[in-house]
């Protein structure tokens, strides 16, 4: 396809080219009959699909394939509403987050079976088939019209837009021809992102047996517990600092708190926290290095456990509800205990340790003690590097997937705006 340049003309949204139109809501859209059923009132192997709106939020795409899935069904009875077709969007009317405002999703797959539009949603049909299938859910997804939802919804917890507000939302449309090729543009973008997540999946499940095959004790590994494997030493297993909020600052000493701390994985979150040189110093603060063990003692949940990376800070310190192992290096392998404390079978061992009525968590000494069974050095390094190796190989396709999400907002933006074209 070959980009041009557009002429553009002003509008009640914004510049849109020359030869795209400004049109209502309603003009576009009907609404048709929805359910009220609540989830108690339906099943999960009845007649007659119901979607929820819990499906809908939590597609992250502006399509679903109804093949792939829902969860809740009625019976034929039940079912006296209008019956969704392919191409109907379904679009939620409340959201606990201003980023969910009247989410929208494009149906397809439906065929010869029969769904209902369920609780919390409208059931949006294109009554003069005006757009492109696949450019529906695109459409009412973007910026521009999403934009003109967040102003008129209302809401204390539970935001919405309701049925007489929506028609005075305008939405800024291609010739029918160029909302083909934008649907046809993003819609491989979504294929691609759609088969790195099947990948994904497929490489954990790999990795899960994986796990399941090389943390399984056997004989000659040993009984022991985190006291042991830091020979009773203090400083080779200790707790993290009690930091007060008032010395906690905008820069200084990084402070590591429970919330980067993830199942075998650090995360470093926007919202960073930090303590002076002086707070440091007066408090007596033991640095965190490269390599240490945090582990988690507060739920949710207690025990979660990964290695401090190098994130090129200075100084780093850690709050009291995280524990840090050094332990004896000959002994005793971080990255594999980190891997180690991802299982279900370390996690019930804590639970069971976890005390406390308004804040869950294990005392160190609690944690210290649980018993663990590991291999010798060598073996403990060959399970972490084959574990390692394929986080590694998942983190890829991780951040793979996250730039083609990016890349699609990119152009969503370009080709819903008409500064890129592609007729």
């Amino acid at each position: 396809m070959e980009l041009t340049k557009a002429k553009y003309k002003q509008t009640e949204v914004g510049l849109i080219p020359e030869d795209w139109s400004l049109v209502p809501f309603n003009s576009v859209f009907s609404f048709n009959s929805t359910s009220n059923y609540s989830k108690a009132q339906m099943s999960e192997d009845d007649e007659v699909g119901c979607i929820h709106y819990g499906l809908i939020h939590a597609i992250k795409n502006t399509k679903y394939d109804v093949t792939h899935g829902i969860k809740y069904y009625v019976t034929s009875e039940q079912a006296k509403y209008e019956l969704v077709r392919d191409g109907d969007v379904i679009m939620v009317d409340a959201s606990e987050d201003l980023e969910g405002v009247n989410k929208s999703v494009e149906v397809f797959g439906v065929g010869n079976n029969k769904y209902i539009s369920g609780l919390h949603t409208y059931l949006l049909r294109d009554k003069n088939l005006k757009l492109a299938d696949n450019f529906r859910g695109i459409l009412l997804n973007s910026q521009r019209v999403k934009s003109q939802m967040l102003q008129l919804a209302v809401g204390m917890k539970v935001f919405g837009v309701s049925k007489t507000q929506l028609v005075n939302v305008l939405l800024p449309l291609p010739t029918l021809t160029e909302q083909k090729a934008i649907a046809t543009a993003l819609s491989d973008v979504d294929d691609l992102i759609a088969n790195l997540d099947k990948l994904i999946t497929k490489k954990n499940a790999i990795k899960q047996g994986a796990m399941q095959q090389l943390l399984t004790p056997n004989e000659k590994w040993i009984n022991t517990s985190l006291i042991e494997l830091a020979g009773n030493k203090k400083n080779q297993f200790d707790d993290g600092d009690w930091i007060e909020s008032e010395y906690i600052i905008s820069q200084g000493v990084r402070l590591i708190q429970t919330g980067n701390i993830g199942i075998g994985v650090f995360k470093d979150k926007g919202n960073k926290k930090y303590i002076s040189e002086e707070s440091f110093n007066k408090l007596n603060c033991k640095e965190v290095l490269k390599g240490d063990l945090l582990i988690c003692r507060l739920a949710e949940p207690a025990g979660r456990a990964c290695v401090m990376p190098s994130i090129g800070e200075d100084k780093v310190v850690t709050s009291v509800d995280v524990s840090i192992f050094r332990g004896n290096p000959e002994i005793v392998n971080k990255d594999f205990l980190s891997q180690l404390f991802t299982t279900n079978g370390w996690f019930q061992k804590v639970i069971e340790k976890v005390g406390g009525t308004t804040h869950k968590r294990i005392s160190r000494g609690a944690l210290g003690k649980i018993n663990i069974e590991v291999p010798l050095i060598v073996e403990q390094k060959r399970i972490a590097l084959v574990l390692s190796d394929m986080d590694t190989e998942i983190e890829q396709l991780e951040l793979k997937k996250a730039k083609c999400q990016d890349i699609k907002q990119g152009m969503m933006q370009e080709l819903l705006t008409g500064k890129t074209r592609l007729v």
